[in-house]
């Protein structure tokens, strides 16, 4: 028999696991005789009142013993000589897609245009260092994709879109804390994704997959509305009729050669903005209504939203503890983003503050017909780029500044390697965005008392939000309307927004790969 409670701990209490045993059951009112052991399921903190409490869901186990699974990956066999797909990125759609197909009995064979997370170690200290940016190996392309080197945040509101148990479970048996399981905002950091997702790279290895670096997909073979392949690095032919597209949300060179091609696409709503970086401290103090941050809290986050003249205003990718570093994909461009270590221990807090894009809102760039969004995304970035002096040094404006339309004279301390410069972003900024970040800002101020400050930077420019394109795909067999066999899947296709919502999609493919290649 197992009774579920629910427990209210102060911080300092957190790690005393005698007393939360004595806690839960007395909670659960029974004899402690007949408790076997106990099971933290869920936890959270909780900062409403001036006591703050961490919530703990715990199971209590009377007369039994919890249930250990058996490892996801003990299902695994060799796939050696097994029937194969194409994979093209090896980000977090593609990387679980793979680790899908080999569970499912088929090969994965997987292309990514970069390098390998230890190799793009070099590549981001050359744009971090000398704003020297490698079109294929940077902070969103390479092995594990954007969300390796940009945070590994696993909150996802994509309950129904396939299971999060699952995917959770697989990045513990590579590596994660198994905090994660519990965690109610779980987390990894940037110092430690890295070893993860390598460890995800010798289990496809292993088990016969393959995995082909510094190949870029430069094609798709197409015959009578059918795949036959792909074409890697301009002139490598490799045949498959199968391929899953899992290229990320910055693909841009995919988006064009199907536009060449005439594949069909849809534009999509996105988000494009500025990001916010704070003193941790004061964030911390806004939070948590106390002058210091003991150490057995966490670094304080928040999550801010509005709508302003008909579009959403809010908080994206937020950062407690966390660097803002640069992740342009092409020279000539300016993008910044968010990431922090394990510990989040870094001064400063930081988080992307966007606005909501809409169709009606391209019409400028209307030329551009499906790539409109695309087309605008970019003429911000080349814009701040071309204000600067040619670095990855980033426009920034104080936070009061950037409400009241003026140009900063000094700026405050930044965690922001490359370095900031005082720039008008209020001119800079296309005028329908300025003008609803400023008024989301503003409220914001009001909702939270202390958010709107002179200390806070406002850093151009967020743009990488989602994608600005769909790639269509059936409901149901997860296949291109036009195209049998070709499978778009996760952030670069329009169908997630963060690590675990891709690692789903991704899995959710693999699925409808395999039924396919059995004629189910």
């Amino acid at each position: 028999m197992i009774k579920k409670v629910e427990l209210p701990l102060r911080p300092e209490e957190l790690e005393d696991h005698e007393l939360i045993r004595r806690k839960a059951i007395k909670k659960a009112g029974v004899n402690p005789k007949s408790v076997k052991d106990f099971r933290i399921v869920r936890r959270s903190i909780d900062a409403r009142q001036k006591q703050i409490y961490f919530r703990l869901q715990v199971e209590v186990y009377l007369d039994e013993l919890p249930s250990q699974p058996a490892p996801l990956l003990s299902k695994f066999k060799s796939v050696h000589d097994a029937p194969s797909a194409i994979i093209i990125g090896a980000g977090p759609a593609g990387y679980f897609a793979a680790l899908e197909m080999i569970e499912l009995g088929l090969r994965p064979i997987i292309f990514d245009r970069g390098k390998d997370v230890r190799a793009r170690r070099r590549d981001l200290k050359a744009i971090q260092q000398s704003g020297t940016v490698n079109p294929h190996s940077n902070y969103c392309y390479g092995e594990g994709g954007a969300g390796t080197y940009s945070d590994g945040k696993l909150y996802t509101r994509s309950h129904k879109r396939g299971n999060i148990e699952k995917a959770l479970r697989l990045l513990v048996e590579h590596g994660a804390t198994p905090d994660i399981m519990i965690d109610a905002h779980p987390h990894i950091g940037s110092n430690k994704l890295p070893k993860i997702v390598a460890n995800i790279r010798e289990t496809i290895l292993k088990f016969g997959g393959n995995i082909h670096f510094n190949s870029f997909v430069t094609d798709l073979t197409i015959e009578e509305g059918m795949v036959r392949g792909v074409v890697v690095n301009e002139k490598e032919q490799h045949e498959a009729e199968v391929v899953v597209l899992a290229t990320g949300h910055s693909a841009r060179d995919i988006y064009h050669l199907f536009h060449r091609k005439g594949i069909l696409m849809e534009l999509k709503s996105f988000a494009l903005g500025v990001r916010v970086e704070h003193p941790q401290p004061l964030i911390d103090q806004i939070q948590y209504k106390m002058e210091h941050r003991t150490d057995a809290l966490p670094a304080a986050s928040y999550r801010l939203a509005c709508q302003v003249e008909g579009r959403g205003v809010f908080s994206f990718c937020m950062c407690p503890g966390g660097l803002v570093v640069p992740a342009a994909t092409a020279p000539g461009e300016l993008v910044v983003n968010g990431m922090s270590m394990s510990r989040r221990d870094s001064p400063f807090a930081n988080s992307g503050t966007v606005v909501a894009v809409e169709e009606e809102d391209l019409a400028p760039y209307g030329e551009h017909g499906i790539l409109a969004g695309l087309a605008f995304q970019q003429s911000v970035e080349q814009r701040l780029f071309q204000y600067g002096d040619g670095s990855q040094r980033a426009p920034a404006q104080r936070m009061t500044d950037f409400v009241n339309g003026k140009k900063s004279i000094t700026l405050p301390p930044s965690s922001y390697i490359p370095g900031l410069y005082a720039a008008p972003l209020h001119e800079l900024l296309p005028k329908g965005i300025y003008r609803r970040l400023r008024k989301g800002m503003l409220e914001f101020g009001k909702k939270m008392p202390g958010y709107l400050i002179e200390e806070a930077n406002v850093i151009g420019t967020e743009s990488r939000t989602s994608s600005p394109v769909r790639i269509p795909r059936d409901k149901v067999s997860y296949q291109h309307p036009e195209i049998n066999g070709l499978f778009p899947c996760g952030e670069g296709a329009g169908y997630a927004g963060g690590i675990i919502s891709a690692a789903m999609d991704g899995q959710n493919v693999a699925r409808a790969v395999s039924r396919f290649l059995n004629d189910e």
